[in-house]
């Protein structure tokens, strides 16, 4: 396959500037992974480079668009746990409906020992003390609370959001 006068073409075809392809149809029966390996095996591989190639090209300044980087991290497989950012600017806060103190008759109040599926969980008062006890109220379908503890204890998920950005400052 490498013959002697195949050779002597070779280094002369590569010393000339051709490409590996080049050389490769030249010879005609080799391929081009062929002629880089035996140009290797010579240790012909410092050829000369053309004068265009061997100054260094002038890089263009980009844009300010394209220096645009997002400050979000790239996510990579399951995505389910991942943390979502929320967006940069602040939404007005609307203004929230004032609950008014809810006054809970004394004949509705109970203990943990008297509480069932119909009466509201809500406790109401410091454990530890003598008069603490449970709303007792009656319960919207299947929620352990009255609707008036149900409004405070499951709020939009907007709005438990737009109350941490505030808490945090």
């Amino acid at each position: 396959m490498w013959t002697d006068e195949r050779v002597e073409r070779l280094k002369k075809l590569w010393n000339d500037g051709l490409s590996a392809s080049q050389i490769a149809a030249e010879l005609g029966g080799i391929t081009r992974n062929a002629v880089i390996g035996k140009v290797h095996r010579l240790g012909l591989s410092g050829r000369a480079k053309a004068p265009s190639s061997s100054v260094p090209r002038q890089r263009k300044p980009r844009a300010p668009a394209q220096m645009f980087r997002s400050v979000r991290p790239a996510t990579r497989g399951n995505t389910a746990l991942a943390a979502h950012f929320e967006a940069a600017y602040e939404l007005a806060p609307e203004p929230e409906p004032e609950l008014i103190e809810n006054v809970i008759p004394i004949g509705q109040r109970c203990s943990i020992i008297d509480l069932n599926d119909e009466k509201c969980h809500w406790p109401i008062g410091d454990p530890g003390q003598p008069d603490f006890f449970f709303c007792g109220g009656k319960t919207i379908s299947s929620l352990p609370y009255c609707a008036y503890h149900c409004r405070i204890a499951y709020q939009p998920v907007a709005d438990r959001r737009r109350e941490k950005r505030v808490a945090r400052g």
